[in-house]
C-alpha cells in the first residue's frame, strides 16, 4: 500500500509538471501570435499616417493640406476646398488645434462630428510626435499622431491626424475570443495529455523498483544463507574449544565452502553493479578466437574427464576479434561451469565456433537436462534459476547467466538460448569480427 502511494504521488508531480510546461508553452506561443497580429493589423495605418504627416508638413507652409471633407447637416462640402497630399486615406482625419487647446477647424471635420465627438475631446501634448491608441465616446478607436504646426502667421498650434481604427480592432478581439476558446479546450487536452504522459513515465520507474526491491530480496536471501550455515557450525566449534581439528573437519570444511560461495556471490553482485552504473570499462583488444578458446577449454576437459563425462570441440574460426580477454575469459567460464553443473555422467559438453554474416559464432551445447521453453525466456534474469534445490546444491546463485549476457552485451554482440534436438541446452554466442 505505502508503494502505490508513492507511486501515485510521483506520477501527480510528473502530470503537474507536463501541465504546467504544457501551459506555459501554449501562452508564450499565444501571446507571441497575438502581437504579431496586433502588429501586422497597425503597420499600415501607421505607415499611412507618417505618409500623411510627411506630406502635411512639406506642404502646409504653401497651402494648407486638408483631408477630406464630412458631410455634415449643410450638405456637401465643396471638393475643391479639399487640398493637401494626393489621393489620401479616407479614413484619415485631420484636426488643428490653437494655443489655447481648441479646434479651429471646426467646419472642415463638419459640425455635426465636432459636436458629436470632438466638442469635449482635450489635446494630449504630452505625446507629440509618437503615435498613440486613442478612443473616443467609448465608441470609436483611432490611432493618432500629434505634430506642431509649422506654418507662421495662423493661429494654429498643433496638428492631429486620425485613423479609424474599428475593423482592425473588432479583428482583434475575435483574435482575443478565438485565443481564449483555443486555450480553454487546450487546458483539457494538456490535462489528459499530461496524465498519460505521466502513466508512460512512471512505467519504467515503477519497472525498475520492482526489480531492485526484487534483486534487494533476493540478495538478502543469497546472503543471509551461507552466513547462517557459516554462523551455525562457528558457534557449534566454540561449544567444544578442546576438541582436535580432525574431528571437526566437517564443520570446517562447510564453513570453508560456504565463505567461497559467499565469496562469489560478492564478486558477481559488484560486477553487476558496476555494469549498472557503467563503471566498468573493457580493455580491448585482438584475440584469436579459437586459440583462446581452445586455451580455455583445456582445464574443463580434466575436470570433464574425472566427472565421467566429455568435452569436444569444433573450431572453425580462424579470425581473430576485438574484445576484453578477461571478460571474454569470464564468459566461457560461466557457460562451461553452467553445462557442468547440468549435466550428468556420460553426457557430453562442446564448443563449436564458426563465422556468419561477418560475426564469429560460438556454441556451447550440453547434452544435460535442458531447460523448459516456457522458461527460456527468464534464463538471463538476476537470481532465475529453474531448479532452485539443484541450483542451491550446486553453489548456483542465479547470477552467472546475467553477467554473461551484460559482457556480451558490451562486445556489440548477442546470446541466445535454444533446445537440442534431444535433450540438454545450447547457447549461441555471436560477437562482431575485427
Amino acid at each position: 500500500m505505502g508503494k502505490q502511494k508513492v507511486f501515485r504521488k510521483e506520477q501527480l508531480k510528473f502530470m503537474i509538471f507536463s501541465f504546467i510546461s504544457f501551459t506555459v508553452i501554449f501562452t508564450i506561443f499565444g501571446v507571441i501570435i497575438f502581437s504579431q497580429v496586433k502588429s501586422t493589423l497597425f503597420t499600415k495605418t501607421d505607415e499611412e499616417l507618417l505618409a500623411f504627416k510627411e506630406k502635411v508638413s512639406d506642404d502646409l507652409p504653401n497651402e494648407e493640406a486638408r483631408p477630406p471633407r464630412f458631410e455634415d447637416d449643410d450638405g456637401p462640402q465643396n471638393p475643391n476646398d479639399r487640398k493637401g497630399p494626393n489621393n489620401p486615406n479616407p479614413r484619415i482625419m485631420m484636426l488643428h488645434w490653437n494655443n489655447e487647446g481648441e479646434i479651429v477647424n471646426q467646419n472642415e471635420i463638419g459640425t455635426t462630428i465636432y459636436e458629436s465627438y470632438f466638442q469635449e475631446y482635450e489635446l494630449d501634448k504630452e505625446n507629440v510626435n509618437v503615435i498613440t491608441n486613442m478612443t473616443i465616446n467609448d465608441l470609436y478607436n483611432f490611432r493618432s499622431i500629434v505634430f506642431e504646426d509649422q506654418t507662421e502667421g495662423d493661429d494654429v498650434e498643433y496638428v492631429q491626424l486620425l485613423i479609424n481604427t474599428d475593423p482592425e480592432q473588432t479583428i482583434l478581439a475575435n483574435f482575443g475570443n478565438l485565443i481564449i476558446i483555443c486555450s480553454s479546450i487546450f487546458i483539457i487536452l494538456s490535462i489528459s495529455a499530461s496524465y498519460i504522459l505521466s502513466k508512460r513515465m512512471m512505467k519504467p520507474i515503477i519497472k525498475s523498483w520492482n526489480k531492485q526491491a526484487e534483486f534487494v530480496e533476493n540478495a538478502s536471501h543469497e546472503l543471509r544463507t551461507p552466513l547462517t550455515i557459516i554462523q551455525n557450525k562457528l558457534e557449534l566449534l566454540l561449544t567444544a574449544p578442546h576438541e582436535k581439528i580432525m574431528n571437526k573437519f566437517e564443520n570446517i570444511a562447510l564453513s570453508l565452502s560456504e565463505t567461497r560461495r559467499l565469496s562469489k556471490l560478492t564478486s558477481d553482485l559488484l560486477t553487476l553493479a558496476r555494469a549498472d552504473s557503467a563503471e566498468s570499462q573493457l580493455n580491448k583488444h585482438s584475440v584469436s578466437i579459437d586459440n583462446f578458446i581452445k586455451k580455455v577449454c583445456n582445464p574443463y576437459m580434466d575436470i570433464a574427464e574425472s566427472q565421467e563425462k566429455h568435452v569436444w570441440l569444433k573450431l572453425n574460426s580462424k579470425i581473430e576479434i576485438e574484445a576484453d580477454e578477461q571478460r571474454l575469459h569470464q564468459l566461457l567460464v560461466i557457460l562451461l561451469d553452467n553445462a557442468l553443473k547440468y549435466t550428468s555422467e556420460r553426457d557430453s559438453i562442446g564448443v563449436k565456433t564458426y563465422n556468419e554474416d561477418h560475426k564469429v559464432v560460438i556454441e556451447v551445447t550440453d547434452t544435460g537436462i535442458g531447460i523448459d521453453k516456457q522458461n527460456m525466456k527468464y534464463i538471463f534474469d538476476r537470481f532465475y534459476r529453474e531448479d532452485r534445490a539443484r541450483s542451491r546444491e550446486t553453489g548456483g546463485s542465479g547470477l552467472g547467466l546475467s553477467i554473461a549476457q551484460w559482457i556480451v552485451t558490451q562486445h556489440n554482440g548477442t546470446i541466445s538460448v535454444s533446445e537440442n534436438q534431444h535433450n540438454g541446452t545450447t547457447f549461441i554466442v555471436k560477437l562482431p569480427k575485427k
